[in-house]
């Protein structure tokens, strides 16, 4: 068995409801004068005027910053940490996506630490601990709630991951009625990259029993739901399970990282301004066909999990499986969908190659296994 250290550093509440919460578990944790992390959306869907009255209901001193971006940037942090700064708060409270979670957590590395963003690249860097968080995710996808990483694009727009041991949420509450809200197409390509972190979590070189234990119960319970949840918003036992699902697979990740899919997605993202959850449905079919030499057995225990048969060629299976739920979400099909062509890939693959997940994936992948995926998947 392989050795692991497994600190549960973030309390978890889940139910119908349980933002009503809020308030009360804020002032429980000590929390004063937080700083409301959300977007613009989620304020005109009322979600934080909600949190905002409840935190408020508890004698809580609430200041706002929603000027968030589809995906932040460290020039989105710097302005947050700045409004922070401003209003002199003692902690953080993000309510949103995985863009508002990560982002929280970017203010926090430099309201607690200064500097700059890129000095915190890694793990651990942070010299000061950070401010105590909550986080409510209204999304089921990058299960950043459960993670002690923010990732945030550079100057150049590739994916920054900034960790440390206290920029895990304090508390992460998930309310499954926070989710009937979220646009259809948020919920396709949020889900399939909850579906994609339970994947590749589950087959890591890095992987861990305990990674094992919730990586499992998130694919489980990510194919039971996404089709679902997309069929109808207001199945809040979807809902929740989507929630849940999430959230298990964003544990698995802290414990066993990502692969090769998320190595050769954030290219797309940063050349052509691919979604991150689109750029995942482009590849992780692809990715799962590559490793199925080596880790055919995995998928297999994946498929059983789910109550699939996985027959004589489970990432075969696994990946048809993967590629229909892609279909049935109206998810983007090709990398030509994406605006890639024939002669994008070669420089794609060499930035595909440098990325850091890359390293965790089962089966060895460098410039050359990045390119062949890519032209698999054009």
């Amino acid at each position: 068995m392989l050795p692991f250290d497994f600190t549960p550093r973030t309390r978890l509440v889940y139910g119908r409801g349980c933002l009503s919460r809020l308030g009360g578990l804020a002032a429980e944790i000590g929390l004063g004068r937080p700083l409301l992390v959300s977007d613009r959306g989620l304020a005109r869907a009322g979600h934080v005027a909600r949190a905002r009255s409840l935190l408020e209901a508890a004698g809580l001193e609430v200041a706002g910053f929603e000027d968030l971006e589809a995906e932040p940037d460290v020039a989105t942090v710097v302005r947050g940490a700045e409004r922070a700064r401003a209003a002199g708060v003692d902690s953080l409270v993000a309510v949103g996506g995985g863009s508002s979670l990560d982002c929280a957590k970017g203010i926090n590395f430099l309201l607690t630490n200064g500097g700059h963003l890129s000095e915190f690249r890694g793990y651990g860097k942070a010299k000061a601990p950070l401010l105590p968080m909550i986080g409510v995710p209204t999304t089921a996808g990058t299960g950043s709630e459960a993670q002690s990483y923010a990732l945030i694009s550079d100057e150049g727009h590739d994916k920054m991951a900034c960790g440390d041991p206290s920029a895990a949420f304090r508390i992460a509450l998930l309310d499954p009625e926070l989710l009937a809200s979220q646009p259809r197409t948020v919920a396709a390509a949020a889900g399939y990259d909850a579906l994609s972190h339970a994947v590749e979590s589950y087959v890591t070189r890095k992987r861990t029993p305990l990674s094992d234990l919730f990586a499992r119960e998130a694919f489980r319970l990510l194919d039971a739901c996404y089709e679902r949840v997309l069929a109808d918003p207001g199945d809040l036992e979807a809902s929740g399970g989507m929630l849940l699902g999430a959230h298990w697979a964003g544990t698995a990740i802290e414990a066993s990282m990502l692969g090769a899919t998320h190595a050769c997605a954030n290219p797309l993202s940063t050349r052509f301004g691919t979604l991150h959850g689109h750029a995942i449905a482009l590849l992780l079919p692809h990715v799962v066909r590559f490793n199925a030499s080596v880790a055919g057995g995995r998928y297999a225990e994946l498929l059983r999990v789910a109550g699939r048969d996985p027959g004589s060629e489970p990432g075969e299976r696994l990946a048809a499986r993967l590629e229909s739920l892609a279909v049935a979400a109206g998810l983007p099909r090709g990398l030509r969908s994406a605006g890639a062509s024939l002669g994008d890939l070669p420089a794609l693959a060499r930035h595909a190659a440098g990325q850091w997940t890359g390293q965790f994936n089962p089966r060895p992948f460098g410039e050359d296994e990045a390119l062949l995926l890519y032209r698999e998947a054009l």
